[in-house]
C-alpha cells in the first residue's frame, strides 16, 4: 500500500458537492483515548449546502450551535440528535459560505449515531481542524470509488423539493 498523507485544507475548501464524492473510500483517522490509531474508509456521506438548502441547518442563519458551519473548510461541525447521538459533519467550503458533509457511515460501522458512540467523537469535537488536529484526519487512500448517489435521510422537514436532491453518496458494494 502506497503511504498516505492528511487531507490539505485545500481539498476542503470548495463545493460542497464537489467535496463529498470524493470523501468516500478517504481514511477518517481517530486516535483512541490509549493513542492507538483507527483507521476507517468512509462509506456513506450527504451534502449539506448551505443557506439555501432547507435541510442545512444553517438555512436560518449563523447561530451559535452553526458558528462553526461559518467557517473555513476543514474543520468539524458536531451537534446531537434526539439527545443522545452526536452527528459528525465536515465543514467545507469558503469562510462565511455554509456547508457541511454528514458522514452516514464508514467501514464496519452504518449509522452517523452508532458512529461516532463507537469511535468516541462527542461535543468536545465541534471545531476540532482536520488539518492540524493531532486526535482526528482524513487521509488520502489513493483510491477512486464506485459510488451511487440517492436522497438524503430524514429530512422531512425540509420539502420535497429538497428531500429529493440526490445529495447522498454511498459506496457501491462490490
Amino acid at each position: 500500500m502506497n503511504s498516505v498523507e492528511r487531507l490539505p485544507r485545500d481539498f476542503f475548501i470548495r463545493d460542497v458537492l464537489d467535496v463529498t464524492p470524493e470523501i468516500l473510500g478517504k481514511f477518517l483517522v481517530v486516535r483512541s483515548a490509549n493513542g492507538v490509531l483507527n483507521r476507517f474508509s468512509v462509506t456513506d456521506a450527504e451534502a449539506y449546502r448551505g443557506s439555501e438548502d432547507k435541510a442545512c441547518h444553517a438555512f436560518k442563519g449563523r447561530t451559535p450551535r452553526t458558528e462553526i458551519m461559518f467557517h473555513k473548510g476543514g474543520h468539524l461541525y458536531i451537534y446531537l440528535i434526539y439527545g443522545m447521538y452526536w452527528m459528525l459533519n465536515i465543514v467545507t467550503g469558503e469562510e462565511n459560505n455554509p456547508q457541511a458533509i454528514l458522514i452516514r457511515g464508514v467501514e464496519n460501522f452504518s449509522g452517523p449515531g452508532k458512529l461516532t458512540k463507537s469511535l468516541g467523537i462527542d461535543k468536545s469535537f465541534y471545531g476540532e481542524d482536520l488539518v492540524l488536529s493531532e486526535r482526528i484526519w482524513i487521509e488520502d487512500s489513493g483510491v477512486k470509488p464506485v459510488y451511487k448517489t440517492g436522497p438524503r435521510i430524514g429530512i422531512d422537514y425540509a420539502g420535497d423539493y429538497w428531500m429529493n436532491k440526490p445529495w447522498r453518496y454511498y459506496l457501491i458494494n462490490k
